[in-house]
């Protein structure tokens, strides 16, 4: 991660002055995740509390309800809460697939399972979506030398390879071979304080699925769904599922970068190109 901020300023401020930067991003992150929390809230209540309905019904009318909620007191915009749908839709084709081959499974009953999936399970998959839009309006992220058409092209192979490397060659090394050719040059640019910093955008892809593999295990522990072998004695879902959700990732940023470039707010304005006292930031929507 490299800082914009000059080198003296910084020099002038350590060591206080990072930690006050790491605290600011910490928050930022924090504050980004709200969705998500909220989500792991319900799963947590639903855990420990024995409730009147089954669990998988609650969780169904909590999240729409955290989502109504959201784009009321204008945490979400109606196009963000459009692609918190979206990917909600993504994730619940993808969950119908995956248990239907046996890739995972949802042990509990509840009214509102198709084909053994509970509706709720595609809000899993919307909170990586409001988590992008999120940091996006927090950080006032931008990306610099991003290929929108090629990611795309990417994006859509390795969705389309989470469903086909069951009957064909698993594609999904060479996808992610090729996405980092494609994103070599691209950078995210985002600010913390008063600071300006930018970091290459595959790292953060790699960064965030991490941390979704660490939520993932959360929630199979408490019992959101099931791998082969966790159904009787939990224990740590593979390291390599880190992977899956950096190319997860990837096709989450993609989605909301084709809405933040109509908004206007995607590309990254090169310092060197703005008059003095001209904001290099376009104004978000």
């Amino acid at each position: 991660m490299e800082s914009r901020e000059p080198v003296a300023g910084r020099a002038n401020r350590f060591p206080a002055y990072p930690v006050r930067q790491l605290l600011r991003f910490a928050w930022a992150e924090l504050q980004s995740c709200v969705f998500a929390a909220a989500v792991f809230a319900g799963l947590l209540v639903c855990f420990v509390v024995p409730l009147p309905v089954a669990s998988y019904d609650a969780l169904l009318v909590w999240c729409v309800a955290v989502t109504l909620g959201f784009w009321w007191l204008g945490l979400e915009s109606w196009r963000e809460v459009l692609v918190i749908c979206a990917f909600h839709l993504l994730g619940l084709g993808l969950e119908l697939f995956k248990v239907h081959v046996g890739s995972w499974s949802y042990p509990g009953d509840a009214v509102t399972k198709v084909a053994g999936v509970p509706l709720f399970s595609g809000f899993m998959y919307a909170a990586v979506g409001s988590y992008i839009c999120q940091a996006w309006r927090r950080l006032d992220l931008r990306v610099s030398h991003y290929p929108a058409l090629p990611a795309t092209a990417v994006a859509v192979g390795i969705y389309a390879n989470f469903f086909t490397h069951h009957w064909i060659v698993d594609l999904r090394v060479p996808l992610a071979l090729a996405g980092l050719v494609l994103l070599r040059r691209t950078w995210v640019h985002f600010t913390v304080g008063p600071a300006r910093y930018r970091m290459p955008l595959a790292v953060s892809f790699l960064l965030i699925g991490l941390f979704l593999w660490i939520a993932e295990n959360l929630a199979t522990l408490l019992d959101a769904w099931a791998y082969p072998g966790q159904e009787q004695v939990w224990h740590v879902v593979h390291a390599s599922k880190i992977g899956a959700w950096a190319l997860l990732v990837t096709m989450s940023f993609v989605l909301v970068a084709t809405v933040k470039r109509y908004e206007g707010v995607l590309h990254h304005v090169e310092e060197s190109s703005v008059s003095p006292g001209d904001d290099p930031r376009p104004a978000s929507t």
